[in-house]
């Protein structure tokens, strides 16, 4: 939140007809607020415009359109959670936790009935306390909503279709094979693998993302999908790479892996028993990511002719961006541009984003293309790829 401070000043009181006392300046705060971790389900006076499918009610081309929703807002105190519509909010202090009820066993895991104020009966577990003494809890009605939104604002699903931070949708195809910047800036930089496919008499290739490399500080993290042939729900078929070097993330307990590296915190949760992971770079991103396969139904109806010993399994994304520059690129990050006005043409079925020659870079690792900010230092050393196809 950036906020200032200022006065109501006599020529504004003058011009509006405040007719405010002398002796109150009526100083007040001027905010803008850049949030990250907003849910689907967010509400609030201003909240509620950051839903994926919100609509705005207001009366456009007026000089004052105006907004109601006092009575679903309005709270007892400003130190209060309590509105008609804020029944989604929990606070840590106002939870009741009771000892030996559990410290965030399996999701799947059933739990003694509990009191009407204890965190499992408001779908939480207790889970262990962070260093510093911060209670935790987790929610096991999040894995309904921490999945990708593919229609939401910043997602990148299907036959890579985009969504930008605009709103606007867009197909870009890349190239099979191929590696493209999705997003770069200053301080974040996150490459896309292609997988995909050319039927005989095809102009172009079918395309999907098999694996995501997020590079940031000295760090590189990847969210891939592994070749599968047959595709089955109970197998794990994502894998994550810290720097390298492959990791495992519980599926038992809390069911999380994190590492804090030079001051910043990296989570990967499991959003369900398998191939579902909502990953965290604090300060930067967060994305909820989902394995899933080409299934037999849909590649008939797209004619994609798949080979019957290849499922395809590809991500299914969507991004949640924080403190992006407003010179951020990428063939998803400019869409963030304060200034972007997209290019695509409106009302086709399939209104596409060119850019492979702007954003492709020479593998999923490398940072470097004609357009892209982000900068490793000069003494970084690449690590070794994923596998890849």
């Amino acid at each position: 939140m950036d906020i200032k401070v200022r006065p109501i000043g006599k020529e504004e009181n003058r011009v509006h007809n405040y007719q405010l006392p002398d002796n109150d300046a009526f100083a007040h705060l001027e905010t803008q607020f850049k949030f990250t971790n907003l849910s689907d389900l967010v509400e609030g006076v201003l909240g509620k415009t950051y839903r994926p499918d919100y609509v705005s009610p207001v009366k456009r081309g007026v000089p004052m359109p105006m907004m109601g929703g006092e009575d679903k807002y309005q709270t007892p105190s400003l130190f209060s959670t309590l509105c008609k519509s804020c029944s989604n909010f929990i606070s840590m202090e106002a939870a009741t936790f009771v000892q030996g009820q559990g410290n965030g066993g399996s999701k799947n895991e059933k739990t003694p009935k509990k009191g009407a104020f204890d965190a499992a009966s408001t779908h939480y577990d207790v889970l262990t306390p962070l260093p510093s003494g911060q209670e935790r809890a987790f929610c096991q009605a999040r894995g309904a909503w921490r999945k990708p939104n593919c229609n939401g604002f910043g997602s990148l699903c299907y036959d890579p279709r985009f969504v930008g931070g605009d709103g606007v949708m867009f197909y870009f195809h890349g190239a099979k094979g191929g590696n493209f910047a999705i997003v770069s800036d200053d301080n974040l930089h996150i490459n896309a693998h292609f997988i995909g496919t050319r039927p005989e008499g095809r102009t172009r290739d079918y395309t999907w993302v098999q694996a995501l490399a997020i590079m940031f500080d000295t760090h590189t993290l990847v969210i891939a999908a592994k070749r599968v042939s047959h595709w089955d729900d109970k197998v794990e078929a994502l894998t994550v790479r810290w720097d390298g070097e492959t990791v495992e993330v519980p599926t038992d307990g809390e069911e999380e892996w994190r590492v804090v590296k030079d001051g910043r915190e990296v989570v990967v949760e499991r959003t369900a028993d398998t191939n579902s992971v909502r990953v965290t770079v604090a300060g930067l991103v967060q994305m909820d990511v989902k394995v899933r396969p080409i299934g037999a139904e849909e590649n008939r109806v797209h004619n994609y002719q798949l080979p019957d010993n290849d499922a395809f399994a590809h991500l299914e994304t969507q991004f949640r961006f924080s403190n992006l520059s407003d010179l951020v690129e990428g063939v998803l990050g400019k869409t963030y541009r304060p200034d972007y006005v997209s290019p695509v043409k409106r009302g086709v079925p399939m209104p596409m984003m060119g850019g492979e020659d702007k954003y492709q870079t020479p593998s999923l690792y490398s940072p470097l293309c004609n357009f892209c900010r982000f900068h490793r230092p000069s003494w970084f050393t690449a690590i070794e790829e994923v596998a890849q196809y």
